[in-house]
């Protein structure tokens, strides 16, 4: 039987938890922004958005729950559940996009979400998505290989095949067909997942969503004492286009926010705070920007790898 309640009261606590473990870290505050949707729009709830811009490590970071319901699924829901078209919905989750200043920590993005669609005369259809994915500016394959391993450990517990499925997902997700190019490094990433039933699928996300700081953290951790300049800016820039780009083109979340009517600030706060385009660019042979393309932004076994 769904447990709706529960489900909430996780994410409130995982956003706290990651807030106050990336303010300490880093002297960052979150600002909180605490919304409201009345009834009679195209969606009624509530959410909690947690931003900071210009910190010290975060140059723009945000991490946002939101609990709405709506009276028509929008496509995006519905692209592999046509059956469940024009149903009212319910929605919650926690999403989180972090851009550091220093361009030697990568961007990362989480996210763990519930929807249940309400069909007219049935019973409920509940499922569940997220994940969570590492863009680097800079490659380093320690980091890389932390992260997947991490991961991979979460997903352990529920079949062997969790792991190497959500992560090829993930390979396949955040993917920028119109570049053919991956976002980053990737990770794992699942959606419409109910496979294991209300509970187990529920306990799946939980351990996805507990294993962001410990993927996370050690990388900030490793990376945010590195000396850059000019020249790791330009480059952290140019490849924040390709974020933008991803998320504004193919995103299931972003064109779901959008579509069901979503609070625009909170959808869009994903998005970098300076970025760059340039035509026909890339970077010189043997540099270290041009090592991210040749040894980082392809599929990669990282988890399987020996940590050299």
């Amino acid at each position: 039987m769904s447990d709706t309640g529960a489900v909430r009261e996780y994410l409130l606590g995982l956003q706290s938890r990651i807030i106050g473990a990336m303010e300490a870290e880093g002297g960052d505050s979150f600002v909180t922004d605490h919304w409201v949707r009345e009834p009679g729009g195209k969606l009624e709830g509530e959410g909690l958005s947690r931003l900071v811009e210009e910190g010290p490590l975060l140059e723009r970071g945000g991490c946002s729950f939101s609990h709405v319901k709506g009276k028509v699924l929008p496509p995006s829901a519905t692209q592999h559940r046509p059956e469940l078209a024009g149903a009212p919905f319910e929605a919650m989750g926690v999403s989180l996009v972090f851009h550091p200043r220093n361009p030697y920590v990568p961007t990362v993005h989480m996210n763990v979400r519930m929807l249940a669609a309400l069909p007219a005369g049935g019973e409920p259809v509940t499922w569940f998505g997220g994940g969570m994915d590492l863009t680097p500016y800079y490659g380093f394959e320690e980091d890389a290989q932390h992260f997947h391993r991490v991961n991979r450990e979460a997903l352990a517990p529920y079949g062997d095949d969790k792991y190497p499925r959500f992560k090829q997902w993930c390979d396949e997700y955040f993917f920028l067909k119109h570049r053919n190019e991956p976002r980053g490094v990737g990770g794992v990433f699942f959606d419409d997942f109910s496979e294991l039933g209300f509970e187990r699928s529920f306990e799946m996300l939980r351990a996805v969503g507990d294993a962001f700081v410990p993927a996370y953290l050690p990388i900030v951790q490793r990376r945010n004492a590195t000396a850059f300049g000019e020249r790791e800016r330009d480059f952290q820039a140019y490849r924040r286009g390709r974020y933008v780009e991803f998320n504004l083109v193919f995103d299931r979340g972003t064109l779901f926010g959008l579509q069901s009517g979503g609070r625009t600030e909170s959808i869009l706060m994903s998005m970098p705070p300076l970025v760059k385009w340039r035509y026909n660019w890339s970077p010189a042979a043997g540099t270290p920007e041009a090592r991210l393309y040749t040894d980082f932004l392809r599929p990669r076994a990282w988890a399987e790898e020996t940590p050299s």
